[in-house]
């Protein structure tokens, strides 16, 4: 039957505030782990543009190559 999500509540509520239905369900089929505050890396702003251009590159964002430092943090914030 294909993709299933595991908290379609949590899904709808993701895509009613404006999220792609890529990343709400992603976040709805993560668990409730995922929605605990706090990471394993430092805030982007302490990120050198080098590193923040990697991590674009990484999760596939276009145009990175023309971005400064704060446009880099916001894109990453919002994939």
């Amino acid at each position: 039957m294909g993709d299933q999500i595991k908290d379609e509540k949590q899904y709808e509520a993701l895509l009613d505030q404006g999220m792609s239905k890529e990343k709400a369900a992603r976040i709805a089929n993560s668990g409730k782990e995922a929605s605990k505050k706090g990471g394993k890396h430092s805030a982007y702003e302490e990120w050198t543009k080098e590193d923040l251009m990697k991590k674009a590159a990484e999760v596939g964002i276009e145009g990175r190559s023309k971005m400064d430092k704060e446009g880099l943090i916001e894109v990453l914030r919002n994939h």
